[in-house]
């Protein structure tokens, strides 16, 4: 699957390589606020039909590198693909975001539950990758990602989204052992879902650990951060004769981005609670970081945000290892006019720190 990369300068800049210009891309780049992509999923008929349509996936992954200036692809496809492959009911009410028909919520559905192939079960997920890899033509290199085996849990054990996360810490304290079990199973799939996505064609992966920022700090390092480091162990780690990196990415994580970086990942994501110059000065030259900008900004006017991503920048400072993007997904409301100031801000101010 070889293709010379015209643009991988946001591969070297997870490399730490020197760049001419900070690159950026942003999560849900592929998403609701644009037009087009509403179309398209009018068309599939509901979101999961989309994801499962490998040319339709393709479609809405490849529309945001039309409209902008972008330096990666991230594959158009949903944290939850996992936990619906191994039978729990998937299904989006309206309004409510993902529920599942089928919580586990005791010892024996935990060990009801297989590992799913990822050629066979999670096929369709496969076949969006290599499809996507081939018509981007090498124009930027293409990012494959998974949830977290603890935010995967979340979802599986309270049936959906959650505001206090009680059934899943319910589980956590009264029944740790089934918790690992669950965890351990989840890190299995991840790895081999992973790893499917790179013999497929994704150059770099990034893990969404969306919940772990609701956990003190020792239960992060035991339900969420060791399972990740078990995840990274297990990966591989070269294709095409180039590094796969790895980012992860603790919502609300802040706080732990020494213990985050010593896990063997080449890069964090860093959310907007965290300044971005006390970041670097945490993790010195171990990591690149990734941010980190509020993605509520993009409702501000465009100088706003020009100011901030000048702000950005400047905490950072000079040299390689940032790769910027908001701090967490791009909002359904914004308009496309503003992501477009954002990123051109970016490409524009960016130069004169890598000089």
């Amino acid at each position: 699957m070889t293709t010379e990369l015209k643009n991988d300068r946001y591969l070297r800049a997870l490399a730490k390589e020197p760049v001419d210009r900070t690159p950026i891309w942003m999560m849900r780049q592929a998403g609701r606020y644009l037009p087009e992509y509403r179309e398209v999923r009018k068309e599939a008929g509901d979101f999961m039909s989309l994801c499962r349509n490998a040319e339709l996936a393709c479609e809405v992954t490849l529309q945001p590198l039309r409209r902008f200036p972008l330096d990666a692809a991230i594959l158009f496809s949903d944290i939850l693909t996992i936990p619906d492959a191994m039978g729990l009911g998937l299904y989006f009410a309206e309004g409510e975001g993902p529920k599942f028909e089928r919580p586990l919520r005791d010892r024996q559905s935990v060990e009801a539950i297989g590992i799913p192939d990822p050629e066979d079960d999670l096929g369709y997920v496969m076949r969006a990758v290599s499809t996507i890899r081939r018509e981007l033509k090498g124009e930027v290199p293409l990012i494959g990602f998974s949830g977290s085996p603890w935010t995967l849990a979340t979802y599986m054990v309270e049936g959906g989204s959650s505001k206090n996360f009680s059934e899943v810490k319910k589980m956590m304290f009264s029944e740790p052992q089934t918790m690992h079990l669950l965890l351990e199973k989840l890190a299995e799939s991840v790895t081999s879902y992973l790893n499917a996505q790179i013999a497929n064609g994704a150059q770099s992966l990034m893990i969404f650990d969306t919940w772990g920022g609701v956990l003190s700090p020792r239960d992060y390092q035991e339900f969420s951060l060791r399972y990740m480091e078990q995840i990274i162990s297990g990966l591989t780690r070269e294709a095409d004769g180039r590094k796969v990196p790895v980012t992860l990415f603790t919502k609300n994580g802040g706080q732990w981005l020494e213990f985050m970086a010593a896990t063997g990942c080449d890069a964090l994501g860093v959310d907007w609670t965290t300044n971005m110059g006390d970041a670097r000065a945490r993790v010195g030259d171990k990591v690149a970081l990734q941010g980190n900008m509020d993605p509520s900004m993009l409702y501000a006017s465009p100088e706003r945000i020009r100011e901030e991503v000048e702000t950005i920048l400047q905490s950072y400072g000079t040299g390689t290892g940032h790769v910027f993007n908001l701090g967490h997904g791009i909002h359904p409301g914004v308009n496309p006019e503003h992501a477009k100031a954002f990123i051109e801000a970016v490409t524009e101010l960016s130069p004169k720190y890598h000089k």
